[in-house]
């Protein structure tokens, strides 16, 4: 019997290893419309764009073509603030904040509940693009939007200056601001890698004994350096801004710079989040970075944070960042001054 038996798992555990062999689906060529439900005006952007091949293909094939490209972004994404703040009226200084660069973005009116409050913005740019005047594009949209001063922080970045630099960069500002502010008064966030490393000086914080903020938003965050979750398989190929695979992956590495990626402190999701003040987090169908996003959210969730999630039809990664002026743009704007008003002390 006990022969039998061993004969009989072991057959088990084959058949096991040949159902493991085949359990990544082949899914044919498909065809996806603009999404139905979504605002006139977003379904005739999508519709009107050819079938996206975001950031695929052979990365730079050297540090000195990243360095070409790094900077041709961040000339780009300068202009693109600058119109931004010329069409809300939000002013820009540059200043410094315990030796870090920073900018500080001014509305035209502060809202009065908002008189005393503060937004700390960390940009987004896959940890190497957007620095300079680029990082105020999102700040600027918030400041205007919600009637907030926000103090965007212009991190080192790779490769220059890689992991931990960044997230020692947002902590070193944080701790500064609180001789001035109460921690009460004060947001923090941003999207895509500024998601990733709000998070990671939360969980810094956190560690150091700090105070944290009375709230935080985090856009379309990537919370984990790995290829996982659903989302940026389903929607490679559908994500206009974003595939993992290419420069995505290869601008990770050079973050990370040998780094394992397990650290908590580069893959959030893998850190403790108990005691995280209430948590706005904001994604779309199609954005390569949905699952990162409902992942921390579920995570928030189970350690008892106040979580909002909140998901736009046909939206991919950071678009509403992209399509600014689009409903579902301008809803996110204001979910996101609503929340603030909530969680701020007044």
């Amino acid at each position: 019997m006990r022969f039998r038996w061993t004969l009989g798992a072991a057959l088990a555990l084959l058949a096991a290893s040949a159902i493991a062999d085949e359990d990544v689906w082949t899914i044919g060529p498909r065809k996806l419309p603009p999404p139905a439900n979504a605002s006139p005006e977003l379904k005739a952007i999508i519709g009107a764009e050819r079938t996206p091949k975001a950031m695929q293909g052979d990365p730079p094939s050297s540090m000195l073509i990243w360095k070409g490209l790094i900077a041709l972004q961040d000339a780009k994404g300068a202009e693109r603030a600058k119109e931004i703040a010329r069409k809300y009226g939000v002013t820009v200084r540059e200043d410094r904040i315990a030796g870090v660069a920073v900018f500080r973005v001014d509305p035209p009116v502060v809202a009065p509940e908002h008189k005393d409050h503060i937004f700390v913005h960390v940009h987004g740019g896959a940890w190497l693009f957007n620095g300079g005047r680029a990082a105020t594009v999102e700040a600027a949209l918030i400041a205007a939007k919600a009637g907030i001063p926000v103090i965007s922080i212009d991190y080192r970045r790779a490769p220059d200056f890689p992991y931990p630099a960044a997230m020692d960069d947002v902590v070193a500002v944080w701790t500064e601001l609180l001789t001035s502010h109460k921690p009460s008064q004060m947001a923090l966030g941003g999207t895509s890698a500024g998601g990733n490393l709000a998070l990671a000086a939360m969980l810094k914080l956190k560690a150091l004994g700090l105070p944290l903020p009375a709230a935080l938003m985090l856009g379309t965050p990537a919370v984990d350096m790995n290829k996982t979750g659903d989302s940026r398989f389903l929607n490679d190929g559908v994500d206009h801004g974003l595939a993992w695979d290419g420069d995505a992956a290869e601008a990770v590495k050079i973050y990370a710079n040998g780094h394992d990626y397990a650290d908590p402190y580069l893959s959030p999701i893998r850190g403790d989040v108990s005691g995280f003040p209430p948590t706005y987090l904001v994604t779309g169908t199609r954005d390569l970075l949905l699952s990162d996003t409902a992942l921390m959210h579920a995570k928030l969730r189970r350690a008892g944070v106040p979580a909002e999630l909140n998901v736009y039809e046909g939206f991919a990664h950071a678009d509403y960042l992209n399509y600014e002026g689009t409903p579902e743009s301008d809803q996110h704007f204001a979910e996101l001054k609503i929340f603030l008003a909530d969680h701020l002390a007044q």
